[in-house]
């Protein structure tokens, strides 16, 4: 295999760890948003939530044998007058199969819409995972500004020593055969622009940690925000999670009725937002216009 072949082989590897990486990690966060109490020792909370990622919606019912279920389902058939499928075919991968109705079965879907999450998390995923790979870009650019001219003789010769280079070897050992005087090397003058990558990166994440309802800071700004602006993330925040959160709830009050349980779902935070509104005092650093300012790093 030559090196060029190689070296694509291990970039575009090197590309899917990073892709596969920022889907996990935004998959996880997803997951992991959504706290479900008083279910059935039955229903495992981790394949519900993970079934409202990837599909949009899951199929709560009671299994005769096995107690209460909520699994992975097919919709279909006549539409009640809401536009909810009366027919439901609940399955799982071991061959488990039963045929429901909107009478002993309730959908819990992930959002009014019925879409997955796994929308989002993907095209997020692909944003930031392409920043990061370009930063890696600039960055090896930055250690290697340089196009190397040699004789097509000296080729691999050049190449053994870019290879020492490239490896960080702090001492490398040329040959005094090695015609130096037909080697020449023409700098890339390629830019450094991680620093503002870096930034467009984090503006994504918290743009996706906005969008399933998790407190994160605008790191855009450097130091301070206005408190206006935290009130308004803040409120944008609250918003995107009642996108998720008013579903599950829906879902939970259908089933109570329907089996007698007493679900309930919230979302798991134990974390305040950043800067409580309420405490900030009324004499503060003050901005240029006279509006009271936060400082997020007291």
């Amino acid at each position: 295999m030559s090196s060029g072949r190689k070296m694509r082989k291990r970039s575009a590897r090197q590309n899917n760890l990073s892709f596969l990486k920022w889907y996990y990690r935004l998959k996880n966060l997803a997951l992991n948003a959504y706290e479900w109490k008083n279910l059935p020792d039955t229903i495992d909370e981790r394949f519900l939530e993970l079934t409202l990622f990837s599909k949009g919606y899951a199929l709560y019912f009671n299994d005769e044998v096995m107690g209460n279920l909520a699994l992975t389902c097919i919709i279909g058939g006549e539409l009640n007058v809401y536009n909810i499928p009366k027919f439901r075919q609940a399955f799982a991968t071991n061959g488990y199969n039963m045929s429901l109705t909107d009478k002993d079965s309730v959908l819990i879907y992930n959002n009014y819409l019925h879409l997955p999450t796994e929308l989002f998390a993907r095209e997020y995923a692909r944003r930031i995972y392409e920043i990061e790979r370009t930063i890696d870009v600039n960055i090896n650019a930055q250690k290697t500004p340089v196009m190397i001219l040699s004789d097509e003789e000296q080729r691999l010769s050049m190449k053994n020593l870019y290879m020492q280079y490239d490896g960080n070897v702090p001492f490398i050992f040329g040959s005094p055969n090695l015609p130096y005087d037909n080697i020449k090397a023409i700098n890339t003058q390629a830019p450094y622009v991680s620093d503002k990558l870096q930034v467009l990166k984090q503006h994504y994440i918290n743009e996706y940690l906005t969008l399933i309802g998790i407190e994160n800071a605008n790191m855009e700004k450097r130091e301070r925000l206005v408190a206006d602006e935290v009130k308004g993330n803040d409120g944008q925040i609250e918003a995107e999670r009642f996108v998720f959160l008013n579903s599950r709830r829906q879902a939970a009050e259908q089933i109570n009725r329907m089996f007698g349980t007493d679900i309930e779902v919230d979302f798991r935070s134990n974390l305040r937002t950043n800067v409580n509104i309420e405490n900030i005092p009324d004499i503060d650093i003050q901005s240029d216009v006279g509006e009271k300012v936060v400082d997020l790093d007291e």
